[in-house]
């Protein structure tokens, strides 16, 4: 198939799953992740908890839990998840909320959405709407705690500065960003090499993440009281923690 009809089947698929928004699909989603994001039958293929450990070297349960951790085993207040995750990360978040605690989930594509509906029922704790992560319609500060699970690495600059920003807004004074991720492995890592490559394939946008850290993409005017970070597998994952 050439490029150019590849192209026109991203764009037909990804216009399918469209309804009437203000937040059009991202046109970096539709050329980029079509493939892994928008078509009913990757969204099939993809929710396979082996697979996804298995795309993470076995790393997945170890990384859901760390990003858990930091919400506590009991999680009390408004928790925002960013974009919508592949594996049970939703369903084991689900299943800390105290009786009055929420979850907003947000996503742009409204397949993953339905997806994420399946797995986790009909919740009255749980809202998911459709929403692009670069502009959200919450209100500033409307959140105790933010959640990220490997999303920045998957967004173009502009768009990965968008989200962060949002995703500070609607964090509350004293809250905290939570972001898992990847992260650039140590020189020893020979994964590293491989995942290059890979990237240079799939992920067309991650080698300029990892190039930097998460806080050098937010707004130079943020200033968090506390930056935790943690890597994981050879330096190949992070978990940065942001205290606002």
């Amino acid at each position: 198939m050439e490029k150019s009809e590849q192209a026109n089947m991203a764009t037909s698929l990804a216009d399918t799953l469209e309804v009437k928004s203000n937040n059009p699909i991202p046109s970096y989603l539709k050329s980029a992740y079509w493939w892994a994001y928008l078509h009913p039958k990757s969204v099939r293929f993809f929710e396979r908890q082996w697979l996804i450990n298995l795309i993470l070297w076995g790393n997945f349960d170890r990384l859901r839990d760390a990003a858990l951790e930091e919400l506590g085993s009991s999680v009390k207040g408004h928790v925002l998840q960013v974009a919508c995750v592949y594996g049970n990360f939703t369903e084991k978040l689900v299943a800390r909320l105290e009786l009055e605690a929420t979850l907003d989930v947000i996503d742009v594509a409204q397949v993953q959405l339905r997806n994420t509906r399946r797995k986790i029922g009909n919740s009255a704790k749980v809202s998911l709407s459709r929403q692009d992560s670069g502009n959200l319609s919450f209100p500033d500060n409307s959140f105790d705690s933010t959640v990220l699970f490997f999303l920045l690495h998957e967004q173009p600059e502009a768009a990965r500065r968008a989200t962060i920003e949002q995703a500070i807004r609607v964090t509350r004074k004293g809250g905290r960003l939570i972001f898992v991720d990847y992260h650039y492995p140590g020189r020893l890592n020979p994964i590293g090499y491989f995942i290059s490559g890979v990237f240079k394939l799939l992920e067309p946008f991650a080698q300029d993440f990892w190039s930097r850290e998460i806080l050098d993409w937010a707004p130079s005017k943020f200033k968090p009281r506390k930056v935790d970070k943690r890597t994981y597998f050879g330096g190949l994952y992070q978990k940065t923690v942001f205290e606002v």
